[in-house]
Protein backbone atom coordinates (compact mmCIF):
# COMPACT_ATOMS: atom_id res chain seq x y z
CA UNK A 1 0.00 0.00 0.00
CA UNK A 2 1.31 3.51 -0.68
CA UNK A 3 1.41 6.01 1.62
CA UNK A 4 -0.43 9.11 0.72
CA UNK A 5 1.04 11.19 3.27
CA UNK A 6 4.65 10.90 1.46
CA UNK A 7 5.88 14.37 0.99
CA UNK A 8 9.02 14.20 -0.69
CA UNK A 9 9.96 11.61 -3.11
CA UNK A 10 13.36 10.84 -4.15
CA UNK A 11 14.53 8.46 -6.64
CA UNK A 12 17.95 7.69 -7.99
CA UNK A 13 16.82 6.27 -11.54
CA UNK A 14 17.98 2.46 -12.35
CA UNK A 15 21.41 2.38 -13.49
CA UNK A 16 23.81 3.86 -10.92
CA UNK A 17 23.80 3.99 -6.86
CA UNK A 18 23.94 7.38 -6.08
CA UNK A 19 24.97 7.77 -2.32
CA UNK A 20 25.73 11.51 -1.99
CA UNK A 21 22.41 12.75 -2.97
CA UNK A 22 20.76 9.51 -0.52
CA UNK A 23 23.49 10.28 2.55
CA UNK A 24 22.13 14.35 2.28
CA UNK A 25 18.68 13.61 1.76
CA UNK A 26 18.95 11.15 5.29
CA UNK A 27 20.41 13.68 6.79
CA UNK A 28 18.31 16.02 5.83
CA UNK A 29 15.49 14.00 6.99
CA UNK A 30 17.28 13.51 10.62
CA UNK A 31 16.44 17.00 11.09
CA UNK A 32 13.17 16.77 10.03
CA UNK A 33 11.63 13.63 11.31
CA UNK A 34 8.01 15.25 10.86
CA UNK A 35 8.27 14.87 6.76
CA UNK A 36 7.78 11.53 5.40
CA UNK A 37 10.60 11.24 2.17
CA UNK A 38 10.40 7.85 0.42
CA UNK A 39 13.40 6.94 -1.77
CA UNK A 40 13.82 4.83 -4.85
CA UNK A 41 17.76 4.10 -3.60
CA UNK A 42 18.52 1.45 -6.81
CA UNK A 43 22.07 -0.95 -6.26
CA UNK A 44 22.93 1.26 -2.98
CA UNK A 45 24.96 -0.52 -0.84
CA UNK A 46 24.21 2.63 1.68
CA UNK A 47 22.05 2.71 4.87
CA UNK A 48 19.52 5.69 5.10
CA UNK A 49 17.67 4.82 8.79
CA UNK A 50 15.79 8.17 8.33
CA UNK A 51 13.82 7.52 4.59
CA UNK A 52 11.90 4.96 3.61
CA UNK A 53 13.60 3.02 1.36
CA UNK A 54 13.37 0.35 -1.08
CA UNK A 55 15.62 -0.20 -4.51
CA UNK A 56 13.01 -0.49 -7.26
CA UNK A 57 9.81 0.56 -8.21
CA UNK A 58 7.31 -1.35 -10.88
CA UNK A 59 6.10 1.54 -13.08
CA UNK A 60 3.13 2.14 -11.76
CA UNK A 61 4.42 2.31 -8.13
CA UNK A 62 6.68 4.80 -9.32
CA UNK A 63 4.11 6.77 -11.03
CA UNK A 64 1.68 6.35 -8.27
CA UNK A 65 4.34 7.54 -5.27
CA UNK A 66 5.60 9.96 -8.01
CA UNK A 67 2.39 11.56 -8.03
CA UNK A 68 1.17 11.94 -4.83
CA UNK A 69 4.54 13.35 -3.38
CA UNK A 70 4.64 17.64 -2.51
CA UNK A 71 8.07 17.53 -3.83
CA UNK A 72 10.89 15.38 -6.32
CA UNK A 73 14.39 15.17 -5.44
CA UNK A 74 16.47 13.30 -7.99
CA UNK A 75 19.28 12.36 -10.16
CA UNK A 76 18.96 14.48 -13.58
CA UNK A 77 17.56 11.91 -15.46
CA UNK A 78 15.49 12.68 -18.53
CA UNK A 79 12.62 9.97 -17.81
CA UNK A 80 12.55 11.98 -14.44
CA UNK A 81 12.53 15.61 -15.18
CA UNK A 82 10.26 14.61 -18.06
CA UNK A 83 7.54 13.27 -15.49
CA UNK A 84 7.95 15.97 -13.05
CA UNK A 85 7.08 18.48 -16.26
CA UNK A 86 4.46 16.71 -17.11
CA UNK A 87 2.48 16.45 -13.92
CA UNK A 88 3.63 19.62 -12.67
CA UNK A 89 5.65 18.38 -9.75
CA UNK A 90 8.77 20.68 -8.27
CA UNK A 91 11.51 19.09 -8.63
CA UNK A 92 15.39 19.56 -7.02
CA UNK A 93 17.96 18.11 -9.15
CA UNK A 94 21.28 16.67 -8.22
CA UNK A 95 23.03 15.80 -10.84
CA UNK A 96 25.71 12.71 -11.11
CA UNK A 97 29.03 14.00 -11.36
CA UNK A 98 32.30 11.98 -12.86
CA UNK A 99 34.54 13.20 -10.91
CA UNK A 100 32.85 12.04 -7.91
CA UNK A 101 32.61 8.71 -10.02
CA UNK A 102 28.87 8.56 -9.86
CA UNK A 103 28.27 8.43 -13.80
CA UNK A 104 30.79 7.50 -16.95
CA UNK A 105 30.41 11.38 -18.27
CA UNK A 106 28.84 14.85 -17.06
CA UNK A 107 26.23 14.59 -19.23
CA UNK A 108 23.92 14.79 -15.99
CA UNK A 109 25.30 18.01 -15.55
CA UNK A 110 24.71 19.86 -18.84
CA UNK A 111 21.36 18.45 -18.94
CA UNK A 112 20.70 19.88 -15.24
CA UNK A 113 22.03 23.50 -16.46
CA UNK A 114 18.97 23.14 -18.90
CA UNK A 115 16.59 22.61 -17.42
CA UNK A 116 17.55 25.08 -14.61
CA UNK A 117 15.48 26.85 -16.32
CA UNK A 118 12.18 25.39 -16.38
CA UNK A 119 10.55 27.01 -13.44
CA UNK A 120 9.20 23.88 -11.71
CA UNK A 121 13.38 22.91 -11.59
CA UNK A 122 16.01 23.94 -8.83
CA UNK A 123 19.57 22.52 -9.26
CA UNK A 124 21.61 21.56 -6.62
CA UNK A 125 25.21 20.42 -6.71
CA UNK A 126 26.05 19.45 -3.02
CA UNK A 127 24.76 17.91 0.28
CA UNK A 128 24.74 21.28 1.56
CA UNK A 129 22.77 23.12 -0.74
CA UNK A 130 20.35 20.14 -1.08
CA UNK A 131 19.25 20.70 2.24
CA UNK A 132 18.93 24.40 2.12
CA UNK A 133 16.51 23.95 -0.81
CA UNK A 134 14.67 21.45 1.03
CA UNK A 135 14.36 23.87 3.87
CA UNK A 136 13.16 26.59 1.44
CA UNK A 137 10.65 24.27 -0.24
CA UNK A 138 9.15 23.25 3.25
CA UNK A 139 8.80 26.63 4.65
CA UNK A 140 7.06 27.78 1.36
CA UNK A 141 4.67 24.62 1.51
CA UNK A 142 6.29 22.65 -1.29
CA UNK A 143 4.60 25.13 -3.53
CA UNK A 144 5.68 26.03 -7.21
CA UNK A 145 7.18 29.17 -7.91
CA UNK A 146 5.47 31.38 -10.59
CA UNK A 147 6.03 30.09 -13.78
CA UNK A 148 8.76 31.92 -15.89
CA UNK A 149 7.31 34.43 -18.97
CA UNK A 150 9.94 34.12 -21.30
CA UNK A 151 10.35 32.62 -24.89
CA UNK A 152 13.54 30.86 -23.70
CA UNK A 153 11.38 29.08 -21.39
CA UNK A 154 8.53 28.44 -23.87
CA UNK A 155 10.59 27.13 -26.47
CA UNK A 156 12.32 24.65 -23.75
CA UNK A 157 8.93 23.95 -22.66
CA UNK A 158 8.05 23.17 -26.39
CA UNK A 159 11.44 20.87 -26.51
CA UNK A 160 10.61 19.38 -23.64
CA UNK A 161 6.93 18.23 -24.96
CA UNK A 162 8.44 16.72 -28.39
CA UNK A 163 11.12 14.60 -26.39
CA UNK A 164 8.12 13.24 -24.00
CA UNK A 165 6.09 12.65 -27.50
CA UNK A 166 9.32 10.62 -28.44
CA UNK A 167 10.26 9.14 -25.26
CA UNK A 168 6.42 8.19 -24.24
CA UNK A 169 5.63 6.90 -28.27
CA UNK A 170 3.09 9.17 -28.72
CA UNK A 171 1.87 10.07 -31.92
CA UNK A 172 3.07 13.62 -32.84
CA UNK A 173 1.31 16.16 -35.19
CA UNK A 174 3.19 18.45 -36.95
CA UNK A 175 3.14 21.50 -38.83
CA UNK A 176 2.34 21.33 -42.40
CA UNK A 177 5.51 22.10 -43.61
CA UNK A 178 3.77 23.00 -47.03
CA UNK A 179 3.36 26.52 -48.18
CA UNK A 180 -0.08 27.90 -47.86
CA UNK A 181 -1.92 28.83 -51.08
CA UNK A 182 -1.54 32.62 -51.21
CA UNK A 183 -3.04 32.86 -54.85
CA UNK A 184 -6.84 33.20 -53.20
CA UNK A 185 -8.18 30.24 -54.90
CA UNK A 186 -10.19 27.61 -53.11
Amino acid sequence: MIEVSTMIFATVGTQLPFDRMLTSLDNWAAHNPGIPVFAQTGDSPGSFPHLDTVASLSQVEFQTRFERARLVVAHAGMGTILSAAEVGKPLILMPRRMKFKEHRTDHQQDTANEMARLSNVTVVQDGQTLCKELDRALASGFQLPPAAASQESADLEELLGAIQDFVWDRPVQQASTKPADQSGAA
